[in-house]
This record gives structure tokens, sequence and C-alpha cells, in this order.
């Protein structure tokens, strides 16, 4: 990334964060991969389901594990353990996927379990630090912090935009 689009992103990130000041609270669902805690903003999640059986694409990448027909709607399912590189999955019955709503596309998210809805306000979001970690701090609004949970807060816009998962729109289509 280009010095400038850093700064720029940095930029987002604070602004981002400064709007959860505005409003004095961020909703986010709560979710688990492996032993990590992580959360999304609850107004990009359609719906919650348990997981189910998928038909597999050809030549799709692993994190991508197929599409599922929800109500006449064709939905890629991206297992977020493999796209994170967090072990191999397991599947069981607290495995959830949570169904997103990302600019008018609907792609549904394979997580450990989900946790709560919880409300965050602007003193208990922490920007990201940089740590080359395998979850790009590009795609993180903060850090949230409640009692003792630490949440990693991922900006689900950014990662579902990102160039690797064009992909997505091209097996939805």
């Amino acid at each position: 990334m280009t010095d400038i689009a850093g700064t720029a992103h940095k930029q987002l990130q604070q602004t981002q964060i400064h709007a959860a000041a505005g409003t004095a609270r961020l909703e986010v669902v709560t979710f688990k991969l492996g032993e990590e805690e992580y959360g999304i903003d609850i107004q990009k999640v359609q719906e919650l389901r348990g997981y189910d059986a998928v038909t597999r694409i050809a030549n799709a990448p692993d994190y991508i594990k197929g599409v599922v027909n929800l109500r006449g709607i064709i939905v890629p399912i991206i297992d977020m353990r493999i796209k994170f590189k967090l072990g191999d999955p397991t599947y069981d019955q607290f495995t959830v996927v949570i169904v997103l709503n990302i600019g008018g596309r609907v792609v549904g998210m394979v997580v450990d379990s989900v946790s709560d809805v919880i409300t965050l306000t602007a003193e208990q979001i922490k920007p990201a630090p940089e740590m080359g970690s395998v979850l790009d701090a590009d795609y993180l609004i903060g850090l949230g912090t409640l009692d003792e949970r630490m949440l990693i807060l991922v900006d689900i816009d950014r990662l579902m935009s990102s160039d690797d998962m064009g992909v997505i729109a091209k097996i939805a289509a």
C-alpha cells in the first residue's frame, strides 16, 4: 500500500471511530474464530443461519465453500477461518453463517460461533495497531474493549470488496 493510501486509510479509520463517537455508539455482532473474538457492524448483517451443505464451485479459492440458494438469491459462502488462515475449520451445531448485505450484494460468512450483540462507545474503540498480522490492519476499524474482552472490529465492507474477494462477485453472477 502506498503511503498516501495508508494515510488515507488511517484517516478513514479515525473518521469511522469519530463517527461512532458522534452517534456515541457502535452496535456490533460479535463472533468467534478460533480463540479470537471479532465484531462487525450490525447494520451489515441480514440474518444468522446454521451451516448447511453448500454447492461447490469448481476452481474457486479454498475459502469459498460454495454457494447456497437463499430464497431465490445465489449466495457465496466464505469460510473466514480458512480466509484468515486460522487452522482447519470444524463444522458443528455452533457453526453459524452470518448473511451480510454489502452494497446490495448478499454474502454468507462462516464463523465458529456468534456470541452476542454489543454496543461500544467511542471510548471503547481503540485504533488498530500495525502488526503485519494475518488480518491486514487495512480491514480493521479498531479494537473494541469491553470489561476483560478484546474485540477485533472488522471493516467488513472493505474486506468483502477487496481485490481477492472480487472472485465472489463472479461466482454469485
